[in-house]
Parts: C-alpha cells; sequence; structure tokens
C-alpha cells in the first residue's frame, strides 16, 4: 500500500492530464492535490473520478476566504463529494464557519497560515504586522487550532515550532514548499527536502513540479518516498 503521507500535487491543465499522471503514478500514490489552477479544467470532476473509482485520497487546496455564511455555505457544499481534506484561510472567522460547513461529513479542514512562496518583504508589501515570519506562522496556527481547525498548512522549515504547541495535539500538520535533493526551487521561498519535513513533525508532505515535470513520475515519487522513509 502506499505512504499516503505523500500527497502529489495535480498541478495540470484538466483532467484528462490529471488522470494521465495518476496512470503513470499507478499504485506508488494514494493522495493527490487538486487546486484552484484546475478548477475550471474539471477539478472536482476529477476529485470525485480519483476517490470513487481509483481509491484515492483527495486534498482539495481552495484556500477559502469570505464572510462566515458565504465559507460556511461553500464547505457545506463540498462536504458532499467525500473528500479528505479542504483548505481555507487561517484566520479564525473563516476557519470556524468552515467547521460549520464540513459537520457531519469526514472532510477535515486545513488552516493556510502563511504561503510557503512568501518571505519578510512580500508581507510588508501586504501590510502584515511585523515581525518574524516563522512566529507568525506559528500564531496564526494556534489561532487556528483554537478556531477548530483539524490541521495546518505550514511551511517544513515551521511544522517542528508547531507540533511543539500543545494545541497541535492530535492535529495534522500538511507541507508544501518540499523539493527533494538537487530540484529546482521554482517559486517557494521557505523549503526543505521530503526527509527533512518528516523529521520536523510533518504528518504529510505535498509535491508537485517535481514529480510531475520529471521524465519518470513514478520514478520521481519513487525517490521522494525513500527520502522521508530514510528519515
Amino acid at each position: 500500500m502506499a505512504d499516503d503521507r505523500l500527497i502529489v500535487a495535480m498541478d495540470v491543465p484538466n483532467v484528462v492530464a490529471g488522470l494521465e499522471l495518476a496512470g503513470k503514478l499507478g499504485d506508488a500514490v494514494s493522495f493527490y492535490k487538486i487546486g484552484l489552477g484546475m478548477l475550471t479544467g474539471g477539478g472536482l470532476a476529477l476529485a470525485n473520478e480519483l476517490k470513487q473509482e481509483h481509491g484515492k485520497r483527495i486534498f482539495l487546496d481552495m484556500k477559502f476566504f469570505d464572510i462566515g455564511a458565504t465559507v460556511e455555505a461553500a464547505v457545506r457544499g463540498i462536504a458532499q463529494y467525500d473528500l479528505d481534506f479542504l483548505t481555507v484561510h487561517g484566520d479564525p472567522h473563516v476557519v470556524a464557519a468552515a467547521k460549520e460547513g464540513a459537520a457531519g461529513s469526514n472532510l477535515k479542514i486545513l488552516a493556510v497560515t502563511i504561503l510557503t512562496s512568501l518571505d519578510r518583504d512580500d508581507l510588508d508589501r501586504s501590510m502584515i504586522k511585523a515581525g518574524d515570519v516563522q512566529d507568525l506562522v506559528v500564531e496564526r496556527a494556534g489561532r487556528a487550532f483554537d478556531a477548530g481547525a483539524d490541521g495546518v498548512i505550514a511551511s517544513p522549515q515551521e511544522s517542528g515550532l508547531i507540533r511543539a504547541l500543545p494545541e497541535s495535539q492530535g492535529r495534522l500538520i500538511v507541507t508544501p514548499g518540499v523539493r527533494p535533493i538537487g530540484a529546482d526551487l521554482g517559486d517557494q521561498k521557505r523549503i526543505t527536502t521530503p526527509g527533512q519535513a518528516i523529521t520536523n513533525g510533518s504528518d504529510h508532505i505535498v509535491v508537485g513540479r517535481p514529480i510531475w515535470k520529471a521524465q519518470d513520475p513514478r520514478a520521481a515519487a519513487l525517490g521522494i518516498l525513500r527520502e522521508m522513509q530514510d528519515a
């Protein structure tokens, strides 16, 4: 059985490309992330097909952010698909509303702390309060847990600090910004290797381009799994 700590990001244009990638990866991968980039390419249909017909776990990365009533309604609609993870922004009112929408389902609500493509300069331009990025991530994680989040999204550089929070017990830490040794960093700024992410306390890592852009995606995925298991 595949190690579901590895989540492969389906950052491909449409359902056809997504099914082709899943076919190449086969039984090496059991968990997929489908995000906003796939929404207009049939992302929900792909999520449903991978879940219902292929037995895969699905992480729907929508990063919902709106007034509470709208978030609650949107999550209630998503919960009907019997998917596994859904992201919302980590603001407490958003998290609380999402949990209301997910009530009665198995859908886990994951709160985004600070995107792994952002650094302090980016936060300054967005007028986010002063402070070290890691400190802000940990603070947002704690507040999201208090609001009921089942887990958080944070860079692997922060997962150990979050895992040290008493509120993190029994909660998930899911980390993008993971790159295997020797891989191109792309637009990520706060990164570590797969093995280091697991050592730091991450429950799941999310990897996209280093797998789907590889000449042999299955071999790339298996290499990442070995890095994780060696940790």
